[in-house]
């Protein structure tokens, strides 16, 4: 994430963050914007980069001005690295017209609902730049498992037996979604239909150009980062629109408590 953002943006999207912020709130504002930007701290056992235990620590520090008390916000933001930054502007309502945040979104929307899949697509963006076929392989499996794992809901007639490609995993979708059904537009029927092209593509893309499967010296492969961004930018697109559209279509149920439940202590 720190690469797709030039210096430039950043200094920009900087000044516009910092200035929301300090509009966000009418009283407290270095109280509030600090204990903000506290919320937005992740903590892990760290290292540094020769291998110094620094034990459990933040991922960014709060910076302080002279007093020692009081929030440096602009000195804060822009030490923080470009995914967080951005994550931000975006919860903050701040445009990001230059930068589609399709990446930071939906790592975000998987963290919550499919585990497997935020690890797998985590791990392929890490490797866009130093291995772009392992990249493209892992987002690929990261797919399917949130098309599986979607799959899973009792609420959905189709069940997957284990073996099934990310081509047969988007034909079962789309037929549940109702999504290439001859009464709709030709219009519709032809946007889904696409996704199952574009998601066999992707599948061909993994089979063939990528060292998931062997290969030869004559072989190509993909090794260009500008292929795997656009690849990996394609299944966070397609990702988003599968999981928004089964959380329209099949809303999570509440849970309601028996109100004759004689075991309540009122």
């Amino acid at each position: 994430m720190n690469e797709l953002i030039s210096p430039k943006y950043k200094m920009k999207l900087v000044e516009e963050v910092e200035s929301e912020l300090w509009n966000m709130f009418t009283t407290s504002k270095y109280y509030n914007v600090e204990k903000y930007i506290e919320n937005w701290q992740i903590y892990d056992n760290r290292y540094t980069d020769t291998g110094y235990h620094i034990g459990w620590a933040p991922h960014f520090e709060i910076k302080k001005q002279k007093d020692g008390i009081t929030i440096d916000l602009k000195s804060t933001l822009h030490s923080l690295d470009n995914e967080t930054l951005l994550k931000i502007a975006i919860d903050i309502g701040v445009d990001t017209p230059d930068f589609i945040p399709s990446i930071p979104t939906f790592k975000n929307a998987l963290k919550s609902d499919y585990k497997t899949a935020y690890d797998t697509f985590t791990k392929a963006y890490k490797q866009i730049e130093t291995d772009p076929s392992t990249a493209v392989g892992l987002a690929n499996s990261a797919l399917e498992s949130i098309i599986k794992e979607i799959l899973k809901d009792d609420r959905i007639s189709s069940k997957v037996k284990g073996g099934e490609t990310l081509y047969k995993l988007t034909s079962i979708i789309l037929k549940e979604f109702n999504l290439t059904d001859g009464e709709h537009p030709k219009e519709i029927k032809t946007i889904g239909n696409s996704l199952l092209t574009i998601n066999q593509t992707i599948e061909k893309l993994r089979s063939e150009k990528t060292n998931f499967h062997g290969k030869t010296n004559d072989d190509y492969l993909i090794n260009d980062t500008i292929y795997t961004f656009f690849i990996v930018n394609t299944v966070t697109t397609v990702g988003l629109f599968l999981n928004s559209y089964y959380k329209n279509k099949f809303p999570k149920l509440k849970v309601e408590l028996d109100d004759n439940n004689d075991d309540l202590p009122f």
